[in-house]
């Protein structure tokens, strides 16, 4: 039996951010992606919801022995749950998970529950050095829920995986925020 395989598709396409050894590009049907919030959480995060008809980019990588229990734990928020809308460049018919936080949880970012620029920071670097600006584009247009704010955390990151940025990585996510007009609080 081969190992299972999930989709990234914020963070976990960020290869900095975790050591599966074998991420490849793919792309998943019928889904979003979407800023919320929950009870578990005290800040906002990325989750997949359904959307007929949309497409978005990420990362799959193998589970190796279908061992869950690191990458469960890193998303302890989300569900896993059956992707079976995914092209790739593998051999076959692999079984592929994606992580979403469960519909009843969820609600709309506020500013007691904002986006964290170290965290959007990640996903971004990960979209720019995987699929380029042309890609970062796409993450921004296929992700919903920009009218939350955004908690600029970069002096001092509260996301536990930041990475450092490049100057052109921080304009890139600087230029986007500014053109979607997102509201920016200060740390």
């Amino acid at each position: 039996m081969s190992d299972p395989w999930f989709f990234g598709y914020g963070s976990l396409v960020n290869r900095a951010t975790h050591d599966y050894a074998t991420p490849r590009p793919a792309r998943l049907g019928g889904w979003a992606r979407a800023w919320r919030q929950t009870a578990l959480r005290p800040v906002a995060f990325l989750t997949a919801v359904p959307a007929p008809g949309t497409v978005i980019e990420g990362l799959i990588a193998a589970v190796p022995n279908a061992d869950w229990a690191a990458l469960d734990a890193r998303e302890w928020a989300y569900e896993r749950l059956p992707a079976t809308d995914v092209a790739h460049d593998l051999t076959g018919t692999p079984e592929i998970a994606l992580y979403a936080v469960p519909q009843a949880h969820q609600a709309a970012p506020d500013v007691a529950h904002p986006i964290l620029l170290s965290y959007l920071d990640v996903v971004v670097q990960g979209y720019a050095r995987e699929f380029g600006e042309e890609g970062v584009d796409r993450f921004f247009a296929t992700t919903r829920g920009w009218e939350a704010p955004v908690l600029d955390d970069r002096a001092l990151p509260r996301y536990p995986r930041s990475q450092r940025l490049t100057p052109a990585e921080t304009l890139l996510v600087d230029h986007h925020l500014d053109r979607l007009g997102v509201r920016i609080l200060r740390d």
